[in-house]
């Protein structure tokens, strides 16, 4: 119930910030509705767009999912292949937000002394302010993609195109490459915004664990890595050991007596 309560108080105090809103609001439904807008304007396209005028990005060239399929699929399929690593951003830029706003939040409006004065414990605080910043992350991302596949099938012809978007490697990395993006991102908030006293510095600073998987994006654009199912489960256990230090230094941050003293 204490980290429960924390949740509650968190999001009523993060949803006060524009950024946050506009975070939240914004994000879930540019990465489902742009995509579907650009197929849209490929399916509709004349045959005669497609033609080749040199030779294939490496991207297309280089993957064997694409093989056999005509021009104007094989670039759809790789358009939609690409969407997908934005859906890897949300996971990361959510939580972030939320958690790098709230401890600076806290420190600037001198309540989190009062708040270690009642019987909460400091891990039950730390619970609460991760589980408050990932949860949104998580679920925007799930509702997001969701909400994607699902108009997609309305508008992809190609079963092998559409393939893409519900593989086994983008439905690992939804349900598990993305939580473990949004615990990196909440302990990345935390560990920045504990600190700096200003809250876009602390946001500024915090949305840099984004370029991964903006390198992620235009290495596969270029062709200098595919990203498989391999790829994601590597990818994972990378993850999963960042986590896990990221947790112990942000454990060693906030013990009571470093709060009390040094968080000014």
């Amino acid at each position: 119930m204490r980290v429960r309560a924390i949740i509650e108080k968190e999001w009523a105090e993060a949803f006060k910030n524009r950024m946050v809103v506009f975070t939240v609001g914004l994000l879930p439904v540019l990465f489902a509705f742009l995509p579907l807008i650009l197929i849209f304007v490929f399916q509709n396209a004349g045959p005669e767009d497609f033609r080749s005028s040199g030779p294939l990005p490496p991207g297309l060239a280089n993957n064997p999912a694409f093989q056999g399929l005509d021009e104007r699929n094989l670039m759809l399929a790789f358009l939609v292949n690409q969407f997908m690593l934005f859906y890897l951003v949300m996971p990361l830029a959510i939580p972030v937000t939320i958690a790098a706003y709230s401890v600076v939040g806290e420190k600037r409006e001198k309540s989190l002394e009062p708040l270690l004065a009642t019987p909460i414990t400091v891990s039950e605080l730390l619970w609460g302010k991760s589980l408050a910043a990932a949860i949104p992350g998580i679920a925007s991302t799930w509702v997001s993609y969701t909400l994607y596949a699902l108009l997609a099938r309305l508008l992809i012809e190609n079963d092998r195109v559409y393939a893409t978007i519900v593989n086994p490697m983008w439905l690992f990395a939804l349900i598990v490459v993305a939580p473990l993006m949004s615990i990196l991102a909440v302990n990345v908030g935390l560990i920045v915004s504990s600190r700096v006293n200003d809250p876009r510095a602390a946001e500024q600073l915090s949305m840099f664990v984004i370029l991964p998987v903006l390198a992620l994006f235009f290495a596969q654009m270029a062709g200098v890595m595919l990203v498989n199912l391999q790829t994601m489960m590597g990818l994972a256990a990378v993850l999963a050991l960042v986590d896990a230090g990221l947790i112990r230094l942000g454990a060693r941050l906030f013990q009571r007596e470093t709060i009390l003293t040094r968080w000014k």
